[in-house]
Formats: C-alpha cells, sequence, structure tokens
C-alpha cells in the first residue's frame, strides 16, 4: 500500500499498518542485522503513528512501538507468581572434556540405556551472563515481563523490558492463548565500555561487569533511565503455553522462536547420531577458543537433550531438571593483591594508573597488571597497596580492578597521589578543569608520546613530510633513530635506507619530503607541534595575531586571551606547553635545520580591518607556478581573507593557474575578476 492509501484508510487501519510497519522494520533492524529502510524514514513512520496515537487515544494498544518507553517512575516492582517454576540448570564445574562425558554418563543411566544403545542427541548452546527473563505473550502481544526472582516468584519488569528494541511487542505469525518465552537479558561488551565511559566523563559511578549493568537496567524504576542503557536479549526457552504445540525437540524450539521474531543465538549446534559425548566435547573447546571473540560474556555452554519426551521422563532432581547441564569455563574474576600502583603514559600524554598485581589466572591468562582509569575512579573504588580485590579480564578488553573486598587491608596505607611531573620525560602534569584524566604536557619531548607527535608534525596539514607514515615512524622510533622531532632533519640517504623495506629511491624521496617541508608557514609549524588544543584554526589565529613565534612562546595567559576564539583553556594549554625548557628546546633547534616561514610585525596587524584582504572572498583553480594549493590559501587567511571551493555572486577574485576548468568558466560568465598568481601577490602587498 502506498503512503496515500494508507493515509487515505480509516484511522484504525493507519494506526494497525502503522504498527506492522515499524515493528517489521524494527526486527529488521535490531535482530537480523538488515535494515531495509533509513533511519530517518523510520523516525518519520513513527512520528506518524505518534501524532495518530495523540489523536485518537483509544487507537493505543500494548503491541504498538510507541508503547517501548512509557509510564511514570515506579515506587517499587509488584511480584509476580509464575505459573511454571523458572528453575535454575545443574552447573558442571570440571571444566574439561571429561564434564561433557559425565553429563552424557548420567543421562544415559536415567534412561537405562545400555552400551549397545544409539547415543542421546543433545542440543549445544551458550550460557549467557546476564539476567534471565520470562515474556509473557497472550494472543501473540507482549504483556508481561518478569526476572526470575527466587525461581517461584520474581518482579515485574515490563516497562524496562519493553525498552530493549530486540524483544518483539508482537509475535510474528503465532496469536496462541498464551506462550511464555523466556531467555537472558545481556549488555554487548563494546555497549559496556561505551557506557562505562560515558560514566566517567561524567564522574558517575562506573559498572563492574556487563551482567551487574545489565540487571542494573533492568531493575530501573524509571524506565527513561533504562532506556539509556543499550540492552540485547536471546530467547532460549518456554515457561507455560497454551494454545500452541511445541516442536518436538530442543533444537526445532529455538527455530520456531526465531521465526516468530525473538533473537535467538547462531552460536548452537546439534550432537548428531554416534558422536554422543564426543560432539558435545567438541562443541565446548570450539566455543572456548573464540570464547574472547565473542561480542559478549558467557561464562560456558549448556547441553539439553534434545527430544522433548526424553525431558520429561527424565524429569527434575531437587529443583534442577536431570535433561540438562551448565559446562562451565574458567572464571573471569578473580582475587588477588595489589602489590603497588604505576603510572602509564599514553600515546597522547594520558597518565592511567595501573594496579601491579599478585599474579592471578583469570580469563584464559595469567595478569600481572590491571587498568585503574584514572585517579577519580581510583578514589571512587578506594583502592591502595596491599588491598585484597576483584580483577576482571574478559575477552580483549584490559584486564581491570572491578572493586575492593572489604577488610582485607592488612594496615593503613596513604591514599595515591598523581604524580606532578611525567614519569617517563619529567614533563609537568596537569588537569584541566572538568577533565577527569591527567595529560604530561611533554608533547614531542616525551619518548611515550614520541610516534603520535612525529606522526601529526608529519601530517598534510602540518609540515606535509610525505613518506613519513606509520610503519617508518615504528621503525625510526623502535630502533631509536629518531627521539626528537629535529632529530627528523639530521637523517641521511644511508641510515634511512638501512631500515627494513627502505630502498634507495624511498630514502632518496623521503629525503626530498624533509628537504621541501624546512619551508612552511607559522600557523602549519605551531599546528604541527601538536599543543593541546590548538588546531589548524587557533594555529592560523595565533600567526595572525602575533606574527611571530617568539611572541607566541613569550606570550602570557592574559595575551593569549586577547587572540579571537581562545579561551582560558587554551591560553593555559598554550602557556603550559611553551614554559617546558625541553618544548622551546625543540622549536630552536628545528629552526637551526633550517625550517623557516614568512613572519610579520604582529602588533602593526592586530586590527583586522588594516588586513589587505579583510572581509574578501577568493576562489582558487587551477595550478600556480610557485605556490602549492595550500600555501597560497594560508597567504591569503594570513591576509584576511577567506577561501571559497565554489564560485558565486559573492566571490570578489578567482586565482586561475595552468588547467584551470570550471570554476574560470563560472567566473567569466559571472563577469568576476581573474588573476593569476602575480595579481595575487601584488593583492597580498596591498598594491592593487
Amino acid at each position: 500500500m502506498s503512503q496515500e492509501d494508507l493515509f487515505a484508510a480509516p484511522v484504525q487501519e493507519q494506526a494497525a499498518r502503522l504498527r506492522a510497519q515499524l515493528n517489521e522494520h524494527a526486527h529488521r533492524y535490531h535482530v537480523l542485522d538488515e535494515p531495509s529502510i533509513p533511519d530517518a524514514e523510520y523516525d518519520r513512520l513513527f512520528q506518524s503513528l505518534q501524532a495518530l496515537e495523540a489523536a485518537h487515544p483509544e487507537l493505543i494498544t500494548a503491541d504498538s512501538p510507541t508503547q517501548r518507553v512509557s509510564g511514570s517512575v515506579l515506587d517499587g516492582f509488584q511480584p509476580v507468581r509464575h505459573a511454571v517454576p523458572m528453575l535454575s540448570i545443574r552447573t558442571e564445574t570440571d571444566t574439561e572434556a571429561s564434564g561433557a562425558e559425565a553429563f552424557d554418563a548420567r543421562v544415559r543411566r536415567e534412561l537405562e540405556l545400555s552400551e549397545s544403545d544409539p547415543a542421546v542427541q543433545y542440543a549445544a548452546e551458550l550460557k549467557f551472563d546476564g539476567l534471565a527473563i520470562n515474556l509473557r505473550y497472550e494472543h501473540g502481544v507482549l504483556l508481561q515481563a518478569a526476572t526470575r526472582g527466587d525461581g517461584e516468584t520474581g518482579e515485574d519488569v515490563t516497562q524496562n523490558i519493553r525498552t530493549i528494541g530486540q524483544i518483539p511487542l508482537r509475535l510474528q505469525g503465532v496469536s496462541a492463548e498464551v506462550i511464555e518465552v523466556r531467555g537472558e537479558v545481556y549488555m554487548r561488551r563494546d555497549d559496556f565500555e561505551a557506557l562505562n565511559e560515558r560514566q566517567r566523563e561524567q564522574g558517575a559511578k562506573t559498572f563492574v561487569n556487563p551482567r551487574n549493568a545489565a540487571a542494573g537496567a533492568v531493575r530501573q524504576l524509571d524506565p527513561a533511565i533504562a532506556a539509556q542503557r543499550p540492552l540485547s536479549f536471546f530467547a532460549y526457552g518456554l515457561g507455560e503455553v497454551r494454545g500452541w504445540a511445541p516442536p518436538p525437540t530442543h533444537s526445532a524450539l529455538l527455530d520456531a522462536l526465531s521465526a516468530m521474531g525473538l533473537p535467538v543465538c547462531a552460536e548452537r549446534a546439534v550432537a548428531e547420531g554416534a558422536s554422543g559425548p564426543s560432539g558435545l566435547v567438541a562443541f565446548h573447546q570450539a566455543i572456548g577458543a573464540q570464547r574472547d571473540q565473542l561480542p559478549f560474556d558467557i561464562d560456558g555452554v549448556v547441553y539439553k537433550v534434545n527430544r522433548r519426551d526424553l525431558q520429561e521422563r527424565l524429569g527434575f532432581v531437587t529443583r534442577e531438571p536431570r535433561w540438562a547441564v551448565a559446562h562451565k569455563y574458567p572464571a573471569q574474576e578473580q582475587l588477588t593483591v595489589v602489590e603497588g600502583i604505576d603510572i602509564q603514559v599514553g600515546r597522547t600524554g594520558k597518565l592511567t594508573p595501573v594496579a601491579r598485581l599478585k599474579p592471578v589466572f583469570v580469563g584464559g591468562v595469567t595478569v600481572t597488571n590491571a587498568t585503574l582509569h584514572n585517579l577519580f575512579e581510583l578514589r571512587r573504588k578506594r583502592v591502595r597497596v596491599g588491598d585484597t580485590v576483584i580483577v576482571r579480564r574478559a575477552g580483549d578488553v584490559i584486564p581491570e580492578v572491578v572493586g575492593v573486598v572489604p577488610g582485607q587491608r592488612p594496615s593503613y596505607v596513604p591514599n595515591f597521589h598523581m604524580p606532578r611531573a611525567c614519569p617517563v620525560c619529567g614533563s609537568a602534569v596537569v588537569r584541566e578543569r572538568d577533565e577527569v584524566n591527567h595529560r604530561c604536557t611533554g608533547g614531542l619531548y616525551c619518548a611515550a608520546q614520541r610516534k603520535q607527535a612525529l606522526l601529526h608534525f608529519a601530517q598534510r596539514r602540518a609540515m606535509d613530510i610525505e613518506g613519513l607514515g606509520d610503519k617508518l615512524v615504528d621503525q625510526l622510533v623502535d630502533g631509536e633513530v629518531v627521539r626528537t622531532l629535529p632529530e627528523l632533519y639530521k637523517l641521511g640517504v644511508m641510515k634511512l635506507a638501512a631500515l627494513d623495506r627502505m630502498a634507495d629511491k624511498s630514502a632518496q624521496n623521503l629525503m626530498a619530503s624533509l628537504e621541501k617541508s624546512k619551508h612552511t608557514t607559522l600557523p602549519r609549524f605551531l599546528f604541527g607541534l601538536g599543543i593541546r588544543h590548538v588546531g589548524e584554526a587557533t594555529a592560523k589565529d595565533l600567526a595572525r595575531h602575533f606574527g611571530q613565534i617568539d611572541r607566541i612562546m613569550d606570550a602570557t595567559e592574559e595575551q593569549l586571551l586577547a587572540v579571537r576564539d581562545v579561551g582560558p583553556i587554551v591560553a593555559r594549554s598554550i602557556r603550559t606547553f611553551f614554559e617546558q625548557p625541553h618544548n622551546r628546546e625543540v622549536v630552536e633547534q628545528l629552526r637551526a635545520c633550517g625550517v623557516s616561514w614568512p613572519e610579520h610585525d604582529g602588533a602593526a596587524v592586530l586590527d583586522p580591518e588594516t588586513l589587505p584582504l579583510h572581509g574578501k572572498t577568493l576562489v582558487l583553480t587551477g595550478t600556480l607556478p610557485t605556490l602549492s594549493r595550500d600555501e597560497a590559501k594560508a597567504l591569503i587567511e594570513a591576509a584576511g581573507g577567506k577561501v571559497s571551493g565554489s564560485v558565486s555572486k559573492k566571490t570578489h577574485w578567482v586565482v586561475a593557474g595552468e588547467e584551470a576548468g570550471s570554476k574560470l568558466d563560472k567566473a567569466r560568465e559571472l563577469g568576476l575578476s581573474v588573476l593569476d598568481e602575480a595579481g595575487l601577490l601584488m593583492l597580498l602587498r596591498g598594491d592593487a
């Protein structure tokens, strides 16, 4: 049905069709990861349904996408008694192959099977590390969601569960009287890391692990807060069912749940034929090998007898099914002792406190260090030397200290304090207002930041040293060939050619590029120094205001604040940078190596209206005889002009070189003034 036909239909039909479309698109986006329309189109349909329901409140239904976040803040959660108890399954702590073999032996014994009888078929799936949830659908519509609780009685968390986009508000193709779907609410590792990073930036409490974060979100009394937490869901079983006949096997049941629009994990298998326990062992080992690469946490795998009739025969013992078991992996959290707290300096100058630990085996490796993130996180967790702490390592995430075990501190230990000087280079350490991270101000001088500083200095928008890329910088720094920026200009062809995969021709080309880069502009040079908060625009403003590098290096914070768009944070950053003697020495050594740029008497041009191109717009096209496009642009901007990428009636001059294209044609068509390079230079001198 076209949009015109849709909105010509009765409002009841419009609402029903919009709900169906939005639910289908949401399923494709959240579950299948195959979006079929752009976000803007989804938003347009959603807003149409919102408007329709606002005008006709009687059209609002429980499965409407608009009801995913609704309702007021709760005083507390209402108890929900489960129609079918939500029982736990037995855990096999033997993490070796014998764990699977022992389970198969128990099942065969309970079924009274002899060695000559066929192997039992099993379904194998993942044991998610999240929060178990029961979803109650009546006539295909989600009416209630409840936690496991004590297995008999849980808590009504319907409002929060509705915020999870993966969970359908209406099942596809099923309208049975009752279907209770059981599964796990969890948080992906990348979502968890992003959430904790946001919490740190806001100075708020961080979460210990994805499971705690997911559980905390589900149990939020305000659904609007829950909606801000990135939760996911996997279905894996049934509760009460009325009016629908489940398939005869567990694997077929999972297929059926997937067909209803519910997310079901693809990492599952059936141990077929005569494989029996050997198929389970293979699954356990295969998942164990890729555990770190999974996008979410698991703490084991689950084996279930596949045939439902055999499950019924096996029954339960002490509230656990005989037909299922969880086969664990080594824990991803362990206890150990903090033996010291060190400081690690990152490539951007960030100082990170790192706990030096008594070695502990966690997450499949021996861990001796774990991040504490920043001083505020360390203080919030109350970590001190000698503490017994919980260490977590999951996937490729850097091991971290997530908490302290109370009452285990051996004696009084003073609080940890961040150093005032960088432990790598001795430069001042600063923390800007409203920031949680401490940083080294060494920049170019600091060995920990050297690679990043070299790459920044060499980039096209700075000194434009063609050929100085990541791999070459790695070799130069790791081999201690280059320790400071000036040493770049002291390299010789022989030294370069001796490096891995560096031919004579490549070495000569780099030498030529280095030589060419010596002739630059003051804004490029300033930007290349890598002063925190000084980008291209600020570098141009500084060069235009002061005119000379020495005036910038000697400027007070008050003088820096007089520069356009320079505020207190930027002024303090520039002042701190040039207060470091080694940074001033780098500038002097670079000048001694022949790096130079045009300078002017900044004091004479503080009034922008006195600049020759103040308020004028120019367009560059074609290749100029001696000036590159970037050089011409820098000169124009230094003279107060603006360089535009397109020709219009507002253009004052078009500067054309060889092979000028359509911009020149457009200029002639509009009757604009066209200059060559000589004419541009006359303009810059104010002679035109």
